[in-house]
């Protein structure tokens, strides 16, 4: 009974530390400043020397200021990540504004790296998620300022504004550099071109849609 409990206890924490791998590691220091003076290459970006880290390295000015929504979604994104912020390093965090016109979008997508957490400022957004293969699950509602929603890491997302301003939300996601994934310029804007026949065939249209939504990505 002892030897059962003792491996059990031993598969418990293997499977503890496998998924502990799966996500950034915990820092083993106070700090890891980004220095992006570096050609070293490393999974996630080498440090400064402390004796060179300012304040500045930990500060980022700018999500007051709304972006720039005139694009065919009709959002932007203003991204705090290590590449902007760079005291973010080894820290497991980043944040963004996103902006929406009326009826903008942020178009489906997906964060690799990242689940996020989103609360809208301004506005109505209707938002959702949809689960892996074979459900294909859509969980959507519509949120107003001051609601929260969770998007899981890795599955495809969405955001819709679906009032008649402007709408504004901040989003926090669990990654230094999350990574983002469009699903529609990924699939039709990939360069090269991923070849039309294959994708009329998974998409079950006529290779000649295919052929015109390569054109706008």
């Amino acid at each position: 009974m002892v030897n059962h409990i003792i491996i059990s206890l031993s598969f418990v924490a293997l499977s503890f530390g496998l998924l502990a791998f799966a996500f950034e590691p915990s820092p083993l220091q106070d700090f890891c400043v980004a220095d992006s003076t570096s050609s070293a290459r490393v999974n996630g970006l080498v440090c400064k020397h402390p004796a060179s880290v300012l304040a500045d390295d930990f500060f980022f000015s700018g999500l007051h200021v709304p972006g720039n929504t005139s694009n065919p979604n009709g959002s932007r994104v203003t991204p705090v990540t290590v590449a902007q912020l760079p005291g973010l390093n080894s820290l497991g965090i980043s944040m963004v504004r996103v902006d929406y016109a009326p009826w903008g979008i942020n178009p489906p997508h997906t964060h690799p790296r990242a689940t996020e957490i989103l609360t809208v400022i301004e506005g109505s957004l209707q938002v959702g998620f949809v689960t892996s293969n074979p459900d294909n699950n859509l969980i959507t509602r519509t949120i107003k300022k001051g609601d929260v929603f969770v998007f899981p890491m890795g599955l495809v997302h969405f955001q819709c504004n679906v009032g008649t301003g402007n709408a504004v939300a901040i989003a926090a996601l669990s990654s230094q550099n999350p990574g983002v994934i469009t699903i529609a310029n990924t699939v039709f804007g990939s360069n090269p071109s991923v070849n039309g026949d294959i994708l009329a065939k998974a998409f079950q249209v006529d290779k000649s849609v295919v052929d015109q939504l390569q054109t706008k990505f």
